[in-house]
């Protein structure tokens, strides 16, 4: 018998209005031609020009004129190789040069799905029975390109959630480097991703233990401008590239609300995006706390997990994972430390569930399988749907299932809460699968989630239609711990 599911009446549906201005690079040659073009232009024409942008877009975006000056700014040496005074220039040929180096895109006009869900910091000012939460989800546009957006909202104490206006603009965060990297260490996360030995070689013999970040970027900038470059190397030092720009910290201004707010991939050669942030409330042994999210880089050919932390949702630190733990999709991350030492759920191999210990968040070693598929609903694969929640009973995990015609459903687990490789007991049915009216989108047959939360003794669990747009059900927690219980 299975567990009942209440499926609430709220969808998050695509919506093609919700754009950011993106940097557009049209290639080298052409943009010299683009600016030449525009330097023929004079003071009138350019001020008349740039009036009527400003005019269409100017509502549209939060100080679209300070992206027009950064995004001129990022082409300044091609204009300087066309021996062209760049402080002579007036302002507004800079805005209008950075306008045509400036493009819309919908970050989810085809989809917002897999999401998750986390107690709010912010708790004040509610009801008895209410909780403010954030709400990730992994938004898509053209081109499937992936970034992550939130919403904030209120369940109350009937397990309904209310959410909260969407602001008007999106925001893109600054963004800060790290400077300074541990050869040794980079080298190993080289390895893990299988770059090419002799290239590495070639790039990495001469810099010291200890080296900076804008030297190895320039170092790798001038070898990629050979126009005669193989592809094969061209690939092997986009990929240390890559992985040099993945240590970073973003910034969001502060006056701008979380649903404007919209974690996009950063470099070009991110460019299949942001997949499935998994995002958990951890709680650390001094009783302080953070938001903790792992997610997956991906840039058409390399993947890179890895790990996110916010204190206010403001202000977030960007890290890639390593150890041979750290090697595929579908990491969760325990909400607290197990015997002083971080834990966390992965799918290394794309088809078990295995966990692991750690006495550092970013290093993965020593995975220990932890599931096999056992039913038919999902003997494809098994894998996480979110981080571990903690009940009296154990550690509830939410999973997910691959069975015939690649259909997802998902499914529940209980684990022993001092040693969570000790299973309880796992449901023999889905907890969840696919409605008829569930069934329609962008990858048929599919329900998701990457994170779930426990409320008024209920189990809050959001997920993905179809990878098209999300949805949430309501679990009573009793009667689930009870039917795994039975289940052993």
């Amino acid at each position: 018998m299975r567990v009942s599911v209440v499926r609430k009446n709220i969808k998050f549906t695509p919506d093609s209005r919700r754009v950011v201005a993106r940097y557009f690079m049209n290639g080298h040659e052409r943009t010299q031609q683009m600016v030449l073009r525009i330097m023929m232009l004079d003071e009138k024409q350019v001020s008349q020009t740039l009036e009527q942008t400003l005019r269409e877009f100017a509502r549209r975006h939060r100080n679209i004129s300070a992206v027009f000056f950064k995004h001129c700014e990022r082409i300044r040496p091609i204009i300087e190789e066309l021996q062209i005074n760049y402080e002579g220039m007036s302002s507004d040929r800079k805005m209008l040069i950075g306008s045509y180096c400036t493009m819309e895109y919908a970050i989810e006009s085809a989809a917002i799905f897999n999401p998750s869900i986390v107690e709010d910091f912010d708790q004040t000012g509610l009801e008895a029975g209410e909780k403010r939460v954030v709400i990730s989800f992994r938004a898509t546009g053209e081109g499937h390109i992936s970034s992550i957006v939130f919403r904030r909202g209120i369940l109350d104490r009937n397990n309904d959630l209310h959410i909260m206006k969407i602001g008007n603009h999106i925001d893109k965060a600054e963004i800060e480097h790290k400077t300074l990297f541990n050869k040794e260490r980079f080298l190993t996360k080289l390895a893990e991703m299988h770059t090419t030995d002799k290239y590495i070689e070639q790039i990495m013999h001469d810099l010291p233990d200890e080296f900076e970040f804008a030297v190895l970027k320039n170092t790798l900038t001038d070898a990629l401008k050979d126009p005669a470059i193989r592809e094969e190397r061209k690939t092997a030092l986009q990929e240390i590239l890559w992985l040099a720009n993945s240590f970073y910290d973003l910034q969001f201004k502060h006056d701008s609300d979380i649903t404007e707010r919209v974690i996009f991939p950063i470099s070009d050669s991110e460019s299949r995006g942001i997949e499935d942030a998994r995002f958990v409330r951890f709680v650390d042994d001094d009783d302080s706390v953070r938001i903790m999210a792992t997610y997956t880089a991906y840039n058409g050919h390399t993947i890179l997990p890895k790990l996110i932390s916010t204190e206010d949702f403001y202000s977030f630190r960007v890290m890639p994972l390593h150890g041979e733990g750290a090697q595929n999709k579908n990491l969760a991350l325990f909400p607290r430390k197990i015997k002083g030492k971080y834990a966390m759920l992965a799918r290394i191999d794309g088809v078990n569930n295995y966990i692991m210990y750690s006495d550092r968040a970013t290093q993965w070693n020593t995975p220990v399988l932890l599931q096999e598929p056992r039913f038919t609903w999902e003997l494809t694969q098994i894998g996480n749907c979110g981080s571990p929640l903690w009940t009296e009973e154990g550690w509830l995990v939410i999973t997910h299932g691959v069975g015939t015609m690649r259909r997802y459903c998902i499914g529940a687990s209980l684990f022993d809460l001092e040693d969570p490789s000790k299973e309880i007991g796992r449901l023999t049915e889905p907890l969840l699968a696919p409605l008829e009216d569930e069934r329609e989108g962008y990858v048929p047959n599919v329900v998701y989630s990457c994170g779930a939360i426990i409320h008024n003794n209920s189990l809050i669990l959001p997920y993905a239609v179809s990878d098209y747009c999300s949805t949430y059900g309501v679990v009573d927690l009793a009667e689930l711990l009870d039917a795994l219980r039975k289940s052993k």
